[in-house]
């Protein structure tokens, strides 16, 4: 384990290296939505407006979010006293089920958590536009694009989500290799599993159980194999899923497996959190992480202290790529359902979940990069945070996030059936390429 004094010395972020990094993307257990009563303080509205708020999302009940809500929540409740905000946290893996089944019923939260991208913007027509209560947030929180739908905003980013890959030095010094060099290239990633692999160890943990592993793996590895204007092309719907570069990237997610970088049963093991519970528990020399709201540096260093490493995609196709860089963008949002009745008030809510003082307590608590870019992060001397956050300035979104929900579903199937052999590349790739018309 880990303690301060074994890890590298304080560096204080720099503010507007988040600015830059996302405004430059191109880019039934229902609860009861609370009872009709007067609002009394400003902020609020009308006489039909409830006395109490409810929120879903899937954090609120854990220890490591606790000083996040209870700082939104007391700020919230000093502005509109006898308003009564209650947070229930849902299952992750039953989550969008949950929210279906309550937008089909018409009825349910008043606020609702989202992924950015896909998640946010197939259940958009479900949503109150923001743009024209938000205006006073736009300047200070950044990652507003992965939650907007059409060019209208409808949800208040709380995060900023990324895909880098973590390292366990241990492993990489027990396997004979340099363990401040991690790989650069696909043929040191090849040679540096290898040597993983013949020294007891497996090169990357991978879950791919709920079918997501792929996402890691296409936005993780894309940076390394796409041409600037081919990745470009592919955020802006215009996408060839025949392309050699596509198919490099599904071809080597079958390679992979069958050369046996990864942990037996892939298909058999939970992305969360058995995938990443292996890495901290030194399993394996390489994971494709987090930065947002789980499985990320805060969580790792707890376990692997400085043995913890962080890299960017390596390059695989140099002919495409001269460097790689972080693919990140808006990670979690809130969003206002269209049901409820009191929006102003679910307004003033989202605010204060995403004010300064919450957003603190998430990032030094939970260890989420936070979207707002006024927060101080000097006191956090992980210096794997601190490279993540010297990254962002370059980043591009993430581009599994582009998908339709119908396409992401689809290559979730076909990536267990690659696994397990039942499909093959071109076909998979055929397929998706009809979903994504």
């Amino acid at each position: 384990m880990s303690t301060a004094s074994t890890r590298t010395p304080k560096r204080r972020w720099v503010a507007a290296a988040l600015v830059s990094a996302l405004a430059g993307a191109t880019c039934l257990a229902t609860a009861a939505c609370g009872a009709a009563a007067p609002q009394s303080q400003a902020g609020g509205g009308t006489a039909e407006q409830a006395q109490k708020l409810v929120v879903w999302d899937w954090h609120s009940g854990d220890a490591s979010t606790k000083a996040y809500y209870d700082k939104a929540k007391s700020d919230f409740e000093a502005k509109h006293p006898g308003v009564q905000v209650d947070f229930v946290a849902q299952p992750y893996d039953q989550y969008y089920t949950l929210l279906g089944t309550a937008i089909q019923a018409g009825k349910g939260p008043d606020i609702a958590m989202f992924n950015g991208g896909a998640q946010m913007r197939e259940r958009a027509t479900s949503l109150l536009p923001l743009d024209d209560k938000t205006a006073d947030l736009k300047d200070r929180l950044v990652g507003w694009d992965a939650f907007k739908d059409a060019g209208t905003t409808y949800a208040v980013p709380i995060t900023l989500q990324g895909f880098p890959f973590y390292y366990n030095k241990a492993v990489y010094k027990k396997a004979g290799l340099d363990p401040e060099t991690p790989p650069k290239t696909l043929a040191e990633l090849q040679t540096d599993c290898a040597a993983i692999k013949k020294s007891g160890n497996v090169c990357f943990n991978l879950g791919n159980k709920e079918g997501i592993g792929i996402e890691f793996f296409l936005s993780g590895f894309a940076p390394g194999v796409f041409s600037p204007a081919q990745y470009d092309a592919w955020l802006a719907g215009k996408r060839d899923w025949k392309s050699p570069e596509v198919k490099q990237i599904f071809d080597l997610w079958k390679q992979t497996n069958d050369d046996g970088w990864y942990n037996k049963g892939v298909n058999s093991t939970a992305m969360f959190n058995d995938q990443f519970t292996m890495f901290s528990g030194g399993k394996g020399g390489n994971v494709i992480g987090l930065i947002s709201d789980t499985a990320h540096w805060k969580s790792f260093d707890e376990f692997l202290g400085p043995d913890l490493g962080v890299y960017q995609a390596p390059i695989l196709n140099p002919a495409n790529v001269s460097k790689t860089f972080l693919p990140a963008e808006g990670g979690i949002g809130y969003g206002v359902m269209k049901w409820t009745k009191s929006p102003d008030l679910a307004v003033d809510l989202i605010k204060s979940l995403a004010g300064t003082d919450a957003e603190k307590q998430f990032f030094e608590k939970a260890g989420a990069i936070a979207a707002d870019k006024t927060i101080d992060t000097s006191t956090v001397d992980v210096k794997a945070a601190g490279q993540i956050v010297s990254w962002l300035p370059d980043s591009k979104p993430l581009l599994h996030t582009a998908l339709s929900a119908k396409t992401l579903d689809l290559m979730h199937r076909l990536s267990q059936q690659l696994i397990s052999g039942d499909v093959t590349v071109d076909a998979a790739l055929t397929q998706l390429a009809a979903s994504d018309k």
